[in-house]
């Protein structure tokens, strides 16, 4: 083996040493600023007895997380962003546009590690939807969506960038449906069950 060869594997092996073990303590509060993106399953269900069927479209948007760790490892975190807007579209004609928000709460485990940390969570979602914009098919009536309150499934990889400084790549599975009305009339249930994917600057403190 030449020296080079071995000079670079022993600084290798030094520097993976060196580096840093996660290890979340109690007591450690965690802040993520990012962007992810909404993206509903494919099959939204069908609405007025079957007669319409419904597509709700992709969007992204900034995403904020507060974690807060109540034991050595685990934590407890809310999710917030900025609205997230949605193109729906009845029997493939886009019909309306709107907004939805989805605070969601989790109990969080983070494994410990060198330099990767991996971390599963389990929690509630509640989404909320507003500015609704009717058009095509259904311009000039009125469509209401109820709010939805579901389960949601985290996992996700942080990334040591320097001390207590993380790159986190994450992954959601939400439950969410929400009652459709018509002006006034009940149509149906609307399946959004999106997967929420990104990525986020983490800090902990």
């Amino acid at each position: 083996m030449s020296h080079s060869i071995l000079r670079n594997t022993l600084v290798a092996a030094l520097v993976f040493a060196a580096a840093p073990a996660f290890a979340y303590e109690k007591g450690d509060w965690a802040i993520g600023v990012g962007a992810h993106q909404v993206n509903p399953g494919s099959n939204n269900g069908t609405l007025a007895g079957g007669a319409i069927n419904t597509d709700v479209g992709s969007d992204l948007s900034l995403t904020f997380t507060g974690e807060y760790f109540v034991a050595d490892q685990w934590g407890v975190e809310v999710l917030a962003a900025w609205p997230f807007e949605h193109t729906v579209k009845l029997n493939g004609a886009e019909a309306a546009t709107v907004k939805h928000l989805p605070p969601t709460f989790s109990l969080q485990y983070h494994f410990k590690g060198e330099k990767v940390s991996p971390f599963v969570g389990l929690g509630i979602n509640y989404t909320t939807f507003f500015g609704i914009n009717e058009k095509g098919p259904i311009s000039g009536s009125q469509l209401e969506l109820g709010n939805s309150w579901g389960l949601a499934a985290h996992a996700g990889l942080d990334f040591a960038v320097g001390d207590n400084h993380f790159i986190r790549v994450d992954v959601r599975k939400m439950d969410i449906d929400t009652k459709a009305k018509l002006n006034g009339s009940d149509i149906g249930t609307v399946n959004i069950d999106p997967i929420v994917y990104g990525a986020a600057y983490v800090w902990v403190f």
